[in-house]
């Protein structure tokens, strides 16, 4: 996992649940964080969509369960 992708990953999420310094780690999921519900998902997929300039499909959408699995895909489409 890229670190710098980590951190851009970490201030989308920041700025997208609203939160002031959240723990994140690979294994960092939406049972960890309240704030994290289908909505905020939603538009934490499109704001990361337009930070990294890529697209998700609706399988990779599927497939993710945790921060870890966003950041690894975030890696692999914006090589």
């Amino acid at each position: 996992m890229s670190d710098d992708t980590f951190e851009r990953f970490r201030d989308v999420f920041v700025d997208i649940m609203d939160l002031d310094d959240p723990t994140l780690t690979a294994a960092t999921s939406a049972h960890d964080y309240e704030e994290w519900d289908s909505l905020s998902h939603v538009r934490l997929l499109v704001a990361l969509e337009r930070e990294f300039a890529i697209k998700f499909t609706n399988a990779e959408i599927e497939s993710f369960d945790n921060v870890g699995d966003l950041v690894d895909a975030i890696n692999r489409k914006a090589e």
